[in-house]
């Protein structure tokens, strides 16, 4: 097969390009320039995009004697995955950024380029695998990524090639370091991409300027304190509110309301939900009958529970939850998984969650 292999400069794709050319297809790379600023040196795990992402990507591609190609896509990722992070804090939901640049950016913007180009498939290192064309979880559930691939569609999903899903990411830096790649003790990307030092709240503010409004107690109705963005908040939220209330109890963010300026907060027990709704969904294959049972996964990292889905009255689902959750942000994704411990859980696919009500 002719490939693509979308090399970001880091360990994980260094060692998918490796594994694809072993396997005799005819692999180019190809390095994603995402930042208006690639000049900027990376600080250890935060950022990418770097000056030295592009040269470690480089390196890789000429020790595994492929072609190389820089495709500068920035203006495009500012649009669709700056832009509606930045729109969707505005509007009072918590985006994940990584979900949206798989959706628009990897595998929309680059998998239409390179088919366009005449490649077969387009190959990450994303952890997480294919089986008959089914999106399944990684084996090495610290580092699986199906979360963020669930918005992908069969069709995408047939054009994507994961290699790693198979192994550890222990084993994926021993393949590295075996080969003598430069990259293989290279520390793993943290936090958003385009935010290098890692401070959300700054760069909103620095997006939207200053936008204040009152910061209200769930419970007593009262003004508890002011704020200078509800860009600054997200749904589950328990540090960081800079407000005092007088019973000394934890308060987490239950709601932002971004028209009047809103944040409510309240007690640990008003900020569980039991039921979860969300827009039309996408999914990875054909589209279950509803309703189903499944696990339903909230957020990147949180731990899946079990559900059952139904259809709502607008066209989205309705996941009624086995065990109330805390933290559910509109805006994140619900990502429903069919549990298969023999070859690991399925995606089934995804909907963006949306208040009740």
């Amino acid at each position: 097969m002719r490939l693509l292999a979308a090399m970001s400069g880091g360990v994980d794709s260094a060692v998918a390009a490796a594994l694809a050319v072993d396997a005799g297809h005819d692999v180019t790379g190809v390095h994603l320039a995402l930042s208006p600023d690639r000049q900027t040196l990376r600080s250890g795990a935060r950022g990418c995009c770097s000056v030295e992402d592009a040269h470690d990507a480089r390196r890789v591609a000429d020790e595994l004697g492929i072609p190389f190609y820089v495709w500068d896509l920035a203006e495009r990722f500012a649009d669709d995955v700056v832009d509606d992070f930045v729109a969707e804090y505005a509007a009072g939901r918590t985006p994940n950024p990584c979900l949206r640049c798989n959706e628009r950016i990897k595998f929309s913007a680059v998998l239409d380029r390179a088919v366009a180009l005449g490649f077969d498939a387009v190959v990450t290192g994303h952890h997480a695998r294919l089986a008959d064309g089914e999106l399944r979880r990684s084996v090495d559930a610290a580092k699986d990524q199906s979360y963020v691939l669930a918005v992908l569609t069969a069709g995408q999903l047939a054009a994507a090639m994961f290699p790693l899903g198979s192994m550890t990411k222990e084993r994926v830096r021993a393949i590295a370091a075996e080969r003598g790649f430069a990259v293989a003790a290279k520390p793993d990307s943290h936090d958003i991409c385009f935010i290098p030092d890692g401070d959300t709240r700054g760069f909103l503010a620095r997006r939207l300027g200053s936008m204040p409004g009152p910061v209200v107690d769930a419970t007593t109705g009262a003004t508890v304190g002011e704020h200078d963005g509800t860009y600054g908040f997200t749904v589950g939220q328990r540090r960081g509110l800079g407000v005092a209330v007088g019973d000394q109890r934890p308060r987490y963010v239950l709601g932002i309301e971004p028209v009047s300026r809103t944040v409510t907060i309240g007690t640990a027990d008003l900020a569980g939900v039991a039921e979860v709704r969300t827009r039309a969904a996408t999914w990875t294959g054909s589209a279950p009958e509803l309703p189903f049972v499944a696990e339903v996964q909230l957020r990147a990292h949180s731990a899946p529970v079990a559900c059952e889905v139904s259809a709502a009255a607008d066209g989205g689902l309705c996941i009624v939850l086995a065990e109330e959750q805390r933290g559910v942000a509109p805006g994140q994704s619900a990502v429903l998984y069919l549990p298969d411990a023999e070859r690991g859980d399925r995606v089934l696919g995804q909907g963006t969650v949306v208040p009740l009500g």
